[in-house]
């Protein structure tokens, strides 16, 4: 499954090598964002000419476009996107935070209000593991509850909880043939909060684990803050994902705090306006 070949004698930075049904990943690996089935702006021969290991995409967003009865129709993810390598799928988790507004948490998950049509969407622990079964994802990411930076700390403390709990429903929920999960660490820049959360995460023996809520409003020292909080925590037998974070600095920092996995939209989003990474 995972296999750690290095670790740096002067930082954190690994090497290893990560084993799913579609394909092998060599770490670190940056992940480019494909949220609706589709990396934008590139298809998936120009993907695999720049040598891309392993694509992202959104579950809530599939699940509305195009839908999961167009998606099945065509026999899954990988076929509906005619990409034969490893996919990783986020759970909405997210999209808790960038679409507060049109959203309601509750115990059991988050109804949503459609970002097109204002139609109800529910996902909890539940609907988000079947729709990542039937994506057949490589790897499915658990539901969470990602909170903003200005959380305070009864709300913080909340979605600790609440991320916990619905991490421990992910976990009984089947899933895809030979599917990886990852749990998905919250907490903050609260160093009690973050350990907490950690270790709950890890007893309950996830194949990896993400460091969540980042990248939601905070200056980019406490991004790394949060990660630094987070890493003794996580198994070193496993791989470790920072969410949403991707930039070419910000990789180098994180290789270095020994994270494995990132992704990041902006290195798309800025070409496609006609900028490029050099």
């Amino acid at each position: 499954m995972f296999e750690l070949i290095k670790t740096d004698t002067k930082t954190r930075a690994r090497l290893g090598r990560l084993v799913t049904v579609n394909g092998t990943i060599d770490t670190p690996v940056f992940m480019p964002v494909g949220t609706q089935a589709t990396v934008k702006a590139l298809d998936p021969r120009e993907l695999i000419e720049m040598g891309t290991q392993i694509i992202l995409g959104n579950t809530y967003h599939l699940s509305i476009r195009p839908g999961m009865k167009i998606i099945n129709a065509a026999g899954g993810l990988h076929k509906f996107m005619n990409w034969q390598r490893p996919i990783l799928t986020d759970s909405g988790g997210y999209q808790v935070f960038s679409l507060a507004k049109i959203r309601k948490i509750k115990t059991h998950g988050v109804e949503f209000r459609s970002h097109l049509d204002g139609s109800l969407l529910f996902l909890g622990p539940r609907e988000v593991m079947q729709i990542q079964k039937e994506l057949g994802s490589d790897i499915a990411m658990v539901f969470d509850e990602c909170p903003p930076h200005t959380s305070t700390p009864e709300e913080l403390q909340e979605a600790v909880q609440r991320t916990i709990r619905w991490a421990r429903e992910c976990r009984e929920q089947p899933r895809a043939d030979n599917q990886l999960v990852f749990g998905i660490v919250q907490g903050g820049c609260n160093p009690e909060l973050r350990e907490l959360c950690a270790k709950a995460l890890v007893a309950l023996n996830f194949d990896g684990y993400a460091i969540g809520g980042v990248s939601v409003g905070e200056p980019e020292p406490e991004m790394m803050k949060a990660v630094e909080l987070t890493i003794p925590f996580l198994p070193e037998s496993k791989p470790r994902y920072a969410m949403g974070l991707g930039t070419p600095a910000q990789i180098v920092e994180l290789v270095a705090r020994g994270v494995d996995m990132f992704d990041c939209v902006l290195p798309t989003r800025v070409a496609r306006n006609g900028t490029a990474f050099t």
